[in-house]
């Protein structure tokens, strides 16, 4: 692959409007891309998706910051009847404009794209396939799959080395064990009767998903690959993020406009934070001094402050506001 300097990657992004520290957006309710720079909290995109009738829930973007990756998952919600996307948007940052598209082949609901710094692939959950579609960024085509021995495998944690991967499923309420080396299922963990999102502790001990019934969150041991216990949280959380230290896990819960702080020594909830309405998806800055918020129906990204445990600033998005990735 194809290295840059920073130097010119910060040419590139300077000469595109661009600062080497923007936030992207994927807002389903306009079906656009937000570029933000973080630094004055202006967006400085929009990018539309250009896919009729259908929209893209979650994004990442290349090492370099000059790529984004954003499936387009269809026009309804996991589990639900809709149109089942069946391709991938490839977005030059630097030209704010897609410029490449990969096609699935048939509809697949293609949801989380996760960028696997070890092996350099790009890995996308296609639930319609129970497996993880595994993408070479070099050449953009489709070069294997990870199957995850269930419905509804709607997002992907990697392990630190990327080894190892974890999807929440959805509608079975289940969390699969992958190799994502010999792309195979080890295990598939029951956990509740609906579960959402996952997330893993930074050092890869426990992962983490939200029950949909019940406001609690299940721990799942990684070794004994069994959920060692349950934090009860203040509603039913969504979208998690452990921060850079280790210390504590940021949960969304969307019916209390709030964010809960898990301390994970504890396995407790620490404190909450007050965000906008209805938060979604969590980013922890690569400097680890803020996370980042997206919340759907304010249309804004909520920026906490990690050392003062509060919203330093609310940045407007678009509509619907969802998934975030980092463009470096």
């Amino acid at each position: 692959m194809k290295t840059y300097s920073a130097l010119s990657v910060l040419l590139v992004l300077a000469a595109a409007g661009l600062s080497a520290q923007t936030l992207l957006v994927a807002n389903q309710g306009d079906r656009t891309v937000s570029l933000i720079d973080t630094v004055s909290g202006n967006e400085v995109g929009p990018i539309s998706e250009g896919v009729v009738g259908q929209w893209g829930h979650e994004i990442t973007a290349s090492a370099d910051g000059r790529t984004a990756y954003l499936p387009i998952y269809g026009n309804s919600g996991v589990g639900k009847p809709g149109i089942d996307g069946q391709k991938l948007l490839v977005i030059d940052l630097g030209l704010r404009k897609v410029t490449a598209t990969i096609d699935f082949g048939h509809g697949v609901r293609p949801h989380l794209p996760v960028l696997d710094a070890a092996s350099g692939m790009l890995y996308v959950t296609t639930e319609l396939d129970d497996a993880i579609t595994v993408i070479d960024p070099r050449t953009l085509k489709i070069v294997g799959k990870v199957p995850t021995g269930q419905m509804e495998s709607h997002m992907l944690a990697l392990s630190s080395d990327g080894r190892l991967g974890y999807t929440a499923n959805v509608g079975p309420g289940t969390v699969s064990v992958l190799d994502m080396v010999g792309r195979k299922t080890i295990a598939v963990i029951p956990v509740a009767g609906d579960v959402q999102r996952i997330a893993i502790s930074r050092d890869d001990r426990f992962v983490f998903t939200s029950d949909q019934a019940k406001p609690r969150l299940a721990v799942i041991d990684t070794v004994a690959k069994r959920v060692q216990t349950w934090i009860d949280l203040p509603d039913t959380g969504y979208g998690a993020a452990a921060t850079l230290d280790g210390k504590w896990l940021l949960v969304a819960i969307p019916a209390k406009n709030e964010v809960a702080v898990v301390d994970l020594s504890s396995m407790r909830v620490a404190r909450t934070v007050a965000v906008a309405a209805d938060p979604q998806e969590i980013l922890v800055r690569p400097d680890g001094r803020v996370a980042y918020v997206s919340c759907s129906m304010a249309g804004q990204v909520a920026a906490i402050d990690l050392t003062q445990w509060k919203v330093e600033k609310l940045i407007d998005a678009g509509k619907g506001a969802d998934g975030l990735g980092w463009a470096p």
